[in-house]
C-alpha cells in the first residue's frame, strides 16, 4: 500500500477532541492524512474481530492486551497517551449541584430528577460505583444509560429537570459549546481514571505513515494538546 494512503486510527471517543487537534497539528507539520474512527471499547473489539481496517489502535490497557492476544495489534512498544477521569455534568444554565465530596454527590443523586451515563468505560465504572454506594436500587427508575457519549449527551441535553450526567471529563469538555457544563470531577476518594495507549495494528495498510504518526503522538506537541483537552499525563 502506498505511503500516500491515509493512516486509519480506531479509538475510543474519550480522546476524540485531543486526537482531532493532534491530527490537525500533524497535518500542519507536513504529515499525511489521518482518518479517525471513534467507538466504545467493546465495539472496537467487535470491529477488529470483523476485519475493520486500521493502522493504529488506541485503547485502555485491558482492551489493548485482549486485542493483542487476538493478534490485532503488533507486538512491541505501546505509546502511553494519558488518562481521563470521570466527570459530573449539567446543562449550561442549570444550577450545578455540590459534588465535591462523596456524601454531597450521594445527596445530589438522590435529589436528581434523572441520572444519565454511558455504557463505555466511564459509564461502566459509574454503574459499579452507584451499586457500591448503595444507590442503584434507590435511583433505578430515574437512571438511563446509552451506548456512547453521542447518544448519552444528546439525550441529556433534551431533559428539563434537575438532572445529573456522568462522562469522561475530556468528552464533557468537548460538548461545552453544545450546552453541557462540567459540574466537577468525581471526588478524589471515588475517582476512576481510564488510561489510553496507542499501538501499531497487526496489519497496517500504511505502516510507514502509521509509524510517523505514532512518533508524533509520543512527542511534546501532542502531549500538550492532550493536557489541554483534559487527558492527564
Amino acid at each position: 500500500m502506498s505511503d500516500a494512503a491515509p493512516v486509519r486510527v480506531l479509538s475510543p471517543s474519550a480522546v476524540h477532541s485531543s486526537l482531532e487537534a493532534i491530527v490537525e497539528a500533524h497535518r500542519s507539520r507536513g504529515g499525511g492524512e489521518v482518518r479517525l474512527k471513534f467507538e466504545t471499547a467493546p465495539a472496537m473489539k467487535q470491529l477488529l474481530e470483523a476485519g475493520e481496517p486500521a493502522d493504529i489502535v488506541v485503547a485502555p490497557p485491558a482492551v489493548m492486551e485482549e486485542i493483542a492476544q487476538r493478534g490485532k495489534v503488533a507486538a512491541g512498544e505501546r505509546i502511553v497517551l494519558g488518562r481521563a477521569g470521570v466527570g459530573v455534568m449539567v446543562r449550561a444554565g442549570q444550577p450545578a449541584p455540590d459534588v465535591s465530596t462523596t456524601e454531597a454527590l450521594k445527596r445530589a443523586l438522590l435529589d436528581a430528577d434523572a441520572i444519565v451515563h454511558t455504557r463505555a468505560s466511564s459509564g461502566t465504572y459509574v454503574a459499579q460505583l452507584l451499586a457500591r454506594l448503595g444507590l442503584s436500587e434507590r435511583i433505578a427508575a430515574r437512571t438511563r444509560s446509552f451506548h456512547d457519549a453521542q447518544e448519552t449527551f444528546t439525550y441529556f441535553l433534551g431533559l428539563k429537570g434537575r438532572d445529573i450526567g456522568f462522562g469522561g471529563i475530556p468528552e464533557i469538555r468537548r460538548w461545552t459549546d453544545r450546552g453541557l457544563r462540567l459540574a466537577g470531577p468525581l471526588p478524589p476518594d471515588i475517582q476512576n481514571y481510564t488510561a489510553y495507549a496507542a499501538a501499531l495494528a497487526a496489519h497496517p495498510l500504511n505502516p510507514a505513515g502509521a509509524r510517523r504518526f505514532l512518533r508524533f503522538l509520543a512527542g511534546p506537541e501532542a502531549r500538550a494538546i492532550f493536557t489541554a483537552h483534559g487527558v492527564e499525563p
